[in-house]
């Protein structure tokens, strides 16, 4: 199949990435751009939405200049994204009009307590999925609408356009011939209808958002719209797959059917188990979400999204200047047995799944005088792995299903300390597969077989697994060492919330 390329484009939230797969489902050439994150005050984060384009388009030149295949000879680009991240640009010039707001950002946590005390969590919940949370994007929409002037007349004019980061890119790769999402990325809105797969028009009255805005919802395999010659030396190129990263992740390892589950260790830590063709309704705390949709299939799944997890090691490099690289966590971890009865709670943005607690704080518990370095690096590895516990623990309440393995991907995977500590605590064995960039393969994956290069008999063989870790903590140790990180968990609750 020489001759036959997938580029797939993973835009994320500090970097844009683009990888050349060849006709083996091989990596052979890559192309990376970092942009700048602005804070503009505590709990806000915020992306240029143009930075976001340059730096995408930038690395997907790159990639193929590296490769040195012709633009011309790519059969499709597949498309994987952050999600929840929210823009809002002119319909007629393209123009965003103003900063896009990141996943991360809570600024809209009173607009999601005035939900709440309308009576809409359960609605909302039975019909997105989906709990009532800052971090999904239809109150960013909504917030943009009300503080930025002017904003509101012009949508209800027709004049703005609404989207995720995947609308965005696929609007400038087709020069504004393509308005579109696919169903991954809708079902992460709160505003889509995951059982009717339309936007909700409840919903939309309810946050005063005309539904014009909005793109139309694909599936995540399909027609999303050929390139503008002028980006790739001349040729036009399909668009023929898009999935939030987090799906794309459980498409790259091959979790295609219902019982398989995959880690995402990046900024956030992004648990999901593919449920089927049936959407588990959660009582425990996690999000139905889709999986992925492809002609008349579609399969849903269960999720949890930890807030802070790869971005709790940066802190250690950032915050506390114990490291100079995020690498060097493992070494520091490694020069201690333990981490000397230190737990800390990463909670800088609040929890996420389980506690869904937009007010917990961050903390540190056990300081003694002899607390070095090296328990605190541990200490927040640990929290990584116990908070993926939290969410596991969840998903086998919630579906009756056990987990087999637990299949991971992502930066951190590369630390074993980490990885070794996962299977410990989860008495579970973790599978590090050969492919790192898993995200970007499930994209190309899709975006293969949708143009017809690939089957899905072909997928396991994509990925197979690089590395087994098997619990070797006893039962004991185990459940004492959560015991003791479920007390720390509830005393950071409601932190912020009691300070007002």
């Amino acid at each position: 199949m020489s001759g036959t390329y997938i580029l797939a484009l993973d835009q994320g939230t500090t970097s844009s990435r683009a990888i050349l797969f060849d006709g083996e489902a091989r990596p052979i050439a890559s192309g990376q751009r970092t942009f700048e994150q602005h804070f503009p005050v505590p709990g806000q984060v915020e992306h240029d939405p143009e930075a976001i384009w340059d730096s995408q388009l930038e690395a997907a030149r790159e990639a193929i200049a590296v490769s040195g295949v012709e633009a011309k000879h790519i059969a499709a680009i597949g498309i994987t994204n952050q999600r929840e991240t929210t823009l809002v640009w002119e319909r007629a010039s393209g123009r965003p009009i103003g900063p896009a707001i990141v996943w991360q950002d809570r600024r809209t946590a009173p607009l999601c307590e005035e939900l709440k005390k309308r009576g809409l969590e359960d609605y909302i919940r039975q019909t997105t999925g989906l709990v009532v949370d800052a971090y999904f994007s239809a109150t960013k929409i909504a917030w943009m609408l009300d503080h930025i002037p002017g904003a509101r007349q012009r949508a209800e004019a027709g004049e703005l356009l609404a989207g995720t980061v995947d609308t965005w890119l696929i609007w400038k790769l087709t020069g504004g011939k393509s308005h579109v999402t696919d169903v991954t990325n809708a079902s992460r809105t709160m505003l889509f209808d995951i059982g009717r797969l339309d936007w909700d028009q409840r919903l939309l009255q309810e946050l005063n958002i005309p539904v014009s805005m909005l793109p139309q919802v694909l599936m995540s395999g399909a027609d999303f719209g050929v390139t503008l010659p002028q980006w790739f030396g001349g040729a036009e190129i399909p668009i023929a797959s898009v999935l939030g990263d987090q799906q794309a992740a459980l498409f790259g390892h091959a979790c295609v059917e219902a019982g398989h589950a995959k880690n995402t260790y990046g900024t956030g830590c992004f648990i999901l188990l593919n449920t089927g063709s049936e959407r588990v309704e959660s009582t425990h705390g996690l999000l139905s979400t889709i999986a992925w949709g492809w002609r008349d299939e579609l399969h849903y799944a269960l999720e949890g999204s930890v807030f802070v997890a790869g971005a709790a090691v940066e802190w250690l490099r950032d915050g506390l200047n114990l490291i100079e690289d995020p690498a060097e966590s493992e070494a520091l971890a490694a020069g201690v047995p333990d981490s000397g009865g230190v737990v800390i709670v990463p909670a800088f943005t609040g929890l996420g799944a389980p506690y869904w607690d937009m007010y917990a704080r961050g903390a540190i518990f056990g300081l003694t005088r002899g607390t070095r370095p090296g328990h605190i690096a541990r200490a927040t590895l640990e929290s990584l792995a116990l908070q993926t516990r939290d969410v596991t623990q969840a998903m086998e309440k919630d579906s009756g299903i056990p987990l087999r393995e637990l299949r991971v991907d992502g930066g951190a995977v590369r630390n074993n300390i980490l990885m070794q500590y996962q299977a410990d605590v989860l008495g579970l064995e973790v599978v590090r597969t050969e492919q790192s960039e898993t995200t970007a393969l499930g994209a190309a994956m899709l975006a293969g077989l949708q143009c017809g290069i690939w089957d899905r008999s072909q997928f396991r063989s994509f990925n197979p697994p690089g590395a087994h870790f098997r619990p070797k903590m006893d039962a004991k140790k185990r459940e004492s060492i959560y015991r003791r990180w479920q007390n720390a968990i509830e005393r950071t609750r409601g932190w912020e919330e009691e300070e007002d």
